[in-house]
């Protein structure tokens, strides 16, 4: 019975952030606090909805819900709620809640509160609608959608020229990837109807399960590409994985994730916790079975999301903005994701269950670094940790519950035992699990990606410990400790970043692999692993204690030399961060990417052949115009020569018209 009631409850999950949206963008104004307590109750009744499905789900994994619509006969709109499905949504939602009830103080001088909680209300319906779509294309439009709306609330100060152009760079480099996930949609949908001789009422062929159920001859369709032949699925997958880089910022379409830290606080802690940067790792999770099935694409989610890890990492270390610094710690931990499903290769669905529990983790500890963050931006008011220093002994609540964050992400906790932040079970999950790939492999090039990326995590996050929190302050700032209803989501979150993760770890990763075996659809990994040439192992859990422990050791490593530098200062800077430094610079201005992308790539080239084509198309209707004309002067003055002004002249004209039209017809009729 309580089952029925949920299934039937489960379309509010959505919808009721949507309605907060309408009712807030209308009525917002006239309401107290801009209308925040509307996407506050809807969020918080979506969150119930949803953990009660997911506690109902814990009890019997395999009875998923789902519910599909006929759109068009051939078509869909449908909902699946299976494992995955389920804790996305139980975090989305809760981790938006808190947010939103942060920022009710952190807002509320802000002349455009209703504006800002009703696209903050549509952003979260639309992450919503992604994580329960049960198709592909009803994913995409709510893809489109988490796009569309961190333009808008990137972009939400757009008074201010770094506003706009900051929302304007992450449309445009989104699109990027967006275009490949639409190809690769395209070329999936050809393929399926070329398999399945065209449509079929009552056949959902983009619905997941059915999509999975054609893997096998989608792997034997094979294209040729510069003499080599390669796979459909494999050219579909990596199309995906284009989405996916785009959204989730992975290297070489990160570059607008820095500079979305133009928004409100709340906003990046949305963006970089909760919501779009989640979305590329939830749709390779999500087509899984794909990738797997698919050779090499497993190959290239590593290689580039511990990549990611790494080069993110050298440029957190140099930056000298609070947001900025946990911007590029976004980049490089959302690699730690990519790296994990990339890991599947070789270890399988529990590639799945490390990446998603690292996912779930991340968001609890980097919504509260930025929400921390905004604390101390909303008393001190600046974010430059070059101008502040202890500023724990005025904000204390704040300074232990970032220190809590920051110990969650650099993965500090005692191995083999369930001591530890929720950082440290899952992002060392993924850590043994590229050992475990280097082991049977002999490629060593994901974990050593791995464990560098870890020692600048550590780095470069109490690196911002010690120069906010610590020492005298470096400016004359008179800071307060943020009110309860900014602290008190502080707290709940810096509980989660210690606790959820060691009372979750085996029952977590173990839950979200019945993704793929439950009655929705039920998946023999192993056989589409041979399919995509990858040869399985068995899961992690024998490594040698040096393994087991390199990850903290690093961590540790990383914080003293943080302690050394930052706190004891007995390290000269001056020479070393100077822009002199060529190695400092190098970093400092991201590898001078913002002059390749936009100086070189975006005004040189795309902008050079724009205008290229531009004068070509000038030139074109120049000449058509100046054509027309000289017809039109030309044939005037003919036709006024036969202007003569005599009448039988006329008139013989019209005789002899009508005598051709005459004829004309004649001639039709005895044709026909």
């Amino acid at each position: 019975m309580v089952k029925t009631a949920l299934e039937d409850f489960a379309f509010l999950i959505p919808l009721l952030p949507a309605l907060a949206f309408v009712i807030t963008f209308f009525f917002g104004r006239k309401m107290p606090s801009g209308g925040a307590i509307v996407p506050i109750l809807a969020i918080a009744a979506s969150f119930v909805i949803s953990l009660m499905i997911t506690l109902g789900l814990l009890a019997n994994p395999e009875e998923v819900i789902s519910q599909s619509y006929s759109w068009f006969a051939v078509l869909n709109i449908g909902i699946l709620i299976d494992p995955l499905a389920a804790v996305m949504l139980s975090m989305v939602s809760f981790v938006s809640l808190l947010i939103h009830i942060y920022a009710v103080s952190y807002m509320s001088h802000d002349p455009g509160k209703p504006r800002y909680f009703a696209e903050t209300a549509l952003f979260t319906a639309a992450m919503l609608s992604l994580a329960l779509s049960d198709n592909i294309l009803q994913l995409f439009v709510s893809w489109e959608l988490v796009g569309l709306c961190s333009y808008l609330l990137i972009g939400f100060w757009f008074e201010k020229p770094s506003a706009a152009a900051a929302a304007k760079k992450a449309f445009l480099t989104t699109r990027i990837g967006d275009v490949m996930f639409l190809t690769g949609i395209i070329v999936l949908t050809s393929d399926l109807l070329k398999l399945a001789g065209g449509f079929q009422d009552g056949v959902y062929l983009l619905r997941f399960d059915e999509i999975f159920s054609y893997i096998p001859q989608l792997a034997a369709l094979q294209a040729n590409i510069f003499g080599f032949e390669v796979s459909h699925l494999t050219i579909i997958t990596l199309l995906f994985f284009g989405g996916a880089v785009g959204k989730s910022g992975q290297f070489p379409l990160h570059v607008w994730l820095p500079d979305a830290m133009e928004g409100p606080t709340t906003v990046s802690a949305l963006i970089h916790a909760a919501t779009m940067v989640t979305a590329g790792v939830y749709l390779v999770a999500r087509t899984f079975p794909m990738f797997i099935a698919a050779p090499d694409s497993l190959l290239v989610v590593a290689y580039l999301g511990g990549f990611t890890a790494l080069f993110a990492g050298t440029m957190g270390i140099v930056m000298n903005d609070l947001k900025r610094v946990l911007a590029f710690s976004t980049i490089s931990q959302l690699g730690y994701m990519m790296l994990g499903l990339g890991l599947g290769s070789a270890i399988g669905l529990e590639a799945v269950g490390i990446s998603i529990f690292h996912l779930i983790n991340h968001a609890f500890f980097k919504a509260l670094l930025f929400l921390c963050a905004g604390s101390v931006i909303h008393a001190v008011g600046t974010q430059d940790m070059r101008e502040l220093g202890g500023v724990g002994k005025v904000m204390p609540i704040t300074a232990v519950t970032m220190t809590i964050a920051a110990l969650a992400l650099a993965g500090f906790g005692i191995p083999g035992t369930s001591i530890g932040t929720s950082g440290f079970f899952s992002k060392d999950a993924i850590i043994e699990a590229a050992y475990l790939f280097g082991e049977h492999s002999n490629n060593w090039i994901p974990y050593a990606f791995s464990i560098a990326a870890a020692l600048l995590t550590s780095i470069y996050i109490f690196r911002l410990i010690f120069m906010t929190f610590t020492g005298k302050p470096r400016s004359d700032y008179h800071g307060h400790e943020s009110p309860a209803i900014m602290t008190i989501p502080l707290s709940i979150l810096a509980l989660f970043a210690l606790a959820f993760g060691g009372l979750t770890k085996t029952g977590f990763m173990a839950f979200l692999e019945e993704t793929f075996a439950n009655s929705f659809v039920n998946i023999d990994i192993g056989s589409l692993a041979v399919i995509g040439q990858n040869e399985l192992v068995e899961a992690a859990g024998h490594e040698p204690v040096f393994v087991l422990w390199l990850p903290l050791i690093v961590a540790v490593a990383g914080l003293a030399v943080a302690f050394v530098i930052y706190y004891l200062r007995i390290v000269e800077l001056g020479p070393i961060a100077s822009m002199k430094n060529p190695i400092y610079r190098l970093l400092y201005k991201r590898y001078y990417q913002h002059e390749i992308y936009t100086g070189f790539f975006s005004l040189g080239i795309v902008y050079g052949v724009i205008a290229f084509l531009s004068q070509v198309l000038d030139i074109i209707v120049d000449s058509i115009v100046e054509g027309i004309g000289i017809l039109t002067v030309g044939a005037s003055e003919e036709l006024r020569r036969v202007q003569t002004g005599v009448v039988q002249t006329y008139a013989t004209a019209v005789i002899a018209g009508v005598s051709l039209l005459i004829i004309l017809i004649k001639l039709i009729m005895e044709v026909f």
